[in-house]
Order: C-alpha cells, then sequence, then structure tokens
C-alpha cells in the first residue's frame, strides 16, 4: 500500500503532494515501482494533527481518487473517518475505506462502507491525533488492542461488511510509546488469529527515530527492517512510503523463503 499525503502537514512528506497534481503523479510512481494499493488521505493523523473539515479533505482528495481511477489498474483506498468523504471517495473510484478509528469516530462510515461493498481497513488508536501520544497507557497492549480489532470486525460483519473485505491493523504510533509498537510488531500472529490479514504501517515511524536516533529522512534501513520482521510474522498489507525499496525487500524475502514441496 503507497501513501499519497494530499495535505501540507504529515509527519513525513507533508506539502510534497498537496498539490492535485503533484499528488497524481507521486500515486502513479508508486503505482510503477510496485504499490498494488494507493492510500489517498486529506487529513494529517500525525500526533498533534488538528482536524480538517469534510469539505477541505473532499476538496484535496476527490480529483487525485478521480484521476486515478482512469489510469491505474491499483486499488485505491481513501484514508478517512468521516462517512461523507468515503461515500463520495467510492463513488469517483475508491475500492477501500481505510479508517483509522475503525468506523468509531462517524456513526454512519459502516453503513456507507456495507452498502458500497468496499474493503475496510479497521486500525486501533486510543485517542486522537491531537492527544494520542499525550500519554498512552494500556493493561496489556496486545491484548487489548487485539480485543478490540476483533470487536470492531464482529461490528463490521454484523452491519454488513462481508468477512473477506476486513482487513486489520494494530496501529502502530497512534496512542503508543515505542515498548507498545515493538510488543505489537512482535505479536503479528495474535494479530493473524483473530481471522483477517494484518495490516503494518510503521514506515518512517516517530519509533525508529527514538530507536536508531535517525531525522524522518533519514529513516529508510529502519523502515525496511521493521516491513521484513512483519513479513516474516505474517503480515499481509505493508503501507510504505518508500514503495520501491519496500517492493524489493518483499520479492527477495520470498525468494529467500520459497521452499519447493
Amino acid at each position: 500500500m503507497g501513501i499519497v499525503n494530499v495535505t501540507p502537514d504529515s509527519f513525513s512528506d507533508g506539502g510534497q503532494f498537496a498539490t492535485t497534481e503533484a499528488a497524481i503523479a507521486h500515486a502513479l510512481r508508486l503505482a510503477d515501482e510496485g504499490a498494488d494499493l494507493l492510500d489517498i488521505g486529506g487529513e494529517s493523523t500525525r500526533p498533534g494533527a488538528e482536524p480538517v473539515p469534510p469539505g477541505e479533505e473532499l476538496r484535496r482528495v476527490l480529483p487525485v481518487i478521480e484521476a486515478l481511477a482512469g489510469r491505474t489498474e491499483c486499488l485505491i483506498s481513501v484514508d478517512t473517518t468521516k462517512a461523507e468523504v468515503a461515500r463520495q471517495a467510492i463513488a469517483a473510484g475508491a475500492h477501500v475505506v481505510n479508517d483509522v478509528s475503525a468506523m468509531t469516530a462517524d456513526p454512519d462510515m459502516l453503513e456507507v462502507a456495507a452498502k458500497a461493498g468496499v474493503g475496510v481497513v479497521l486500525m486501533h488508536r486510543q485517542g486522537t491525533p491531537e492527544t494520542m501520544q499525550d500519554n498512552p497507557s494500556y493493561g496489556d497492549v496486545v491484548r487489548e488492542v487485539c480485543g478490540f480489532l476483533a470487536q470492531r470486525a464482529a461490528a463490521a460483519m454484523q452491519g454488513g461488511v462481508h468477512r473477506s473485505s476486513i482487513v486489520i491493523d494494530p496501529g502502530i504510533g497512534f496512542g503508543k510509546t515505542t515498548e507498545h509498537n515493538l510488543a505489537l510488531l512482535r505479536s503479528i500472529p495474535s494479530l493473524r488469529a483473530i481471522g483477517f490479514p494484518v495490516l503494518i504501517g510503521a514506515s518512517r515511524k516517530r519509533m525508529i527515530g527514538e530507536l536508531l536516533d535517525r531525522r524522518v529522512d533519514a529513516r529508510l534501513a529502519g523502515s525496511l527492517a521493521l516491513h521484513t520482521f512483519t513479513l516474516l510474522q505474517g503480515a499481509a498489507v505493508i503501507r510504505a512510503h518508500d514503495v520501491k525499496e519496500t517492493c524489493d525487500c518483499a520479492r527477495l524475502l520470498d525468494k529467500l523463503t520459497l521452499h519447493e514441496a
């Protein structure tokens, strides 16, 4: 899943692809580099980010989705917590709704996704982007995150989302300390046991900076190490900024772990 932030304030590449033309060009480049999905977002979810009105979010993402729908075979994902943004994005050509609130922020999101029959990514977070890194706390982070995701997946299916359309995401960096993140990355088999494909979004995250003392623009090696580890643990989808390098890593990993029957 290649990341396309149509925002001025995302933590890693805010402003680089904020115009429609730049975002489309970037998305097509990610598709050429091997992305299977393109995740289009018009609202930053970095720690401390403030909410964006639905109208502004739509202004950012709709022209990009409309343009990509006719120019790439990649699946298109809209990264939003707002039902109206999701509804219009789906009408414009989006195939997946990637909701960092696991469809809890907007009571209409579940109905929109179920009626459209699109894929959904359900992510765990503690708090909101404005507050989530103030003092994240858990009794047992793996148990609590797994329990939440199991509950949200069940709610999605009860609301009409097909089981095969659901992907779960533990929300690396969303209301978690570095130790919480490490515990979750080591526990991907527990996440898989819930019964759904697991998406991991650790690309360029703060934990890499804390563990390796690297700025955001120097976290490629750390990102690839995390991606490799999570693939070996059974992650199904990697959400990445650096698609070419991540795909190279995944392809080589396939060669190394392929065994003849």
